[in-house]
């Protein structure tokens, strides 16, 4: 794993803008996206750029069982206002939050058709503070591949901020597997902030472990790691600058 410490957010984000731009002009067409916080910077950085979308796929990781694509919590709004409505791609793929309320695992089944039908060159991913990559969260097999996920009551709790009350935030979500994440060919993925410095240690120099789904990044023969210099603090001394 190829760890790069930066600055802070804003120097990392870009990058991380960096890496996906030389893959895809080195011939990436499959761009795997990640939604939440922490990629919001890169977005910006690829939307102001002249980063040509027109022939590419892009494929995120997850969406909220029951929210719309219209609807402004649903990660369809999210990519369509941070990136895609100014960077458009050839064709854009995010779960079916809809049809998922009556048939989770007709989605997630056409979801796992989708990407083996189009592997993916690049995955973007963020970190959760307990190990977490997209929902798939600690106990999560790393053969998984996508599948309803049961939200944690703390994840309920901590998107409960961006509802008008804690009874409208889904309870479920579809979402890659592991297993579908560790079959793009590059990783990249991004930690800023101290809450996450503890997740980061245990991702680069804990047991690979399911208790800490991250970890299995470990076995991945092309991963980089971005981080700030607060969520780099808990790493040895072989990653300090």
């Amino acid at each position: 794993m190829k760890v790069i410490i930066s600055s802070d957010k804003t120097n990392g984000s870009k990058k991380g803008f960096e890496i996906f731009k030389n893959s895809i002009n080195s011939g990436s067409k499959v761009i795997g996206l990640a939604t939440g916080s922490t990629p919001i910077n890169l977005y910006q950085e690829w939307a102001e750029s002249n980063l040509d979308n027109s022939n590419l796929i892009s494929i995120n990781l997850d969406e909220y069982v029951g929210l719309s694509p219209d609807n402004d919590q649903s990660y369809h709004y999210f990519m369509q206002k941070n990136l895609f409505a100014k960077k458009p791609f050839k064709h854009s793929y995010i779960p079916d939050g809809i049809k998922a309320i009556k048939d989770p695992e007709g989605t997630a089944t056409d979801y796992n058709k989708i990407i083996a039908e189009n592997p993916i060159d690049i995955q973007l991913l963020g970190l959760g503070q307990n190990g977490h990559i997209a929902f798939n969260e600690p106990g999560t097999p790393f053969d998984s591949v996508t599948h309803e996920v049961q939200l944690t009551e703390n994840t309920i709790k901590a998107n409960s901020r961006f509802f008008n009350n804690i009874d409208e935030v889904p309870k479920s979500a579809i979402c890659m597997g592991i297993a579908n994440i560790m079959s793009a060919k590059e990783i990249v993925i991004m930690a800023f902030g101290d809450n996450k410095a503890e997740a980061v240690q245990k991702m680069v120099e804990g047991p690979v472990t399911e208790e800490v789904p991250a970890s299995i990044l470990q076995k991945h023969e092309n991963v980089t790691l971005i981080v700030d210099q607060a969520a780099a603090n808990k790493l040895g001394a072989k990653y300090s600058n």
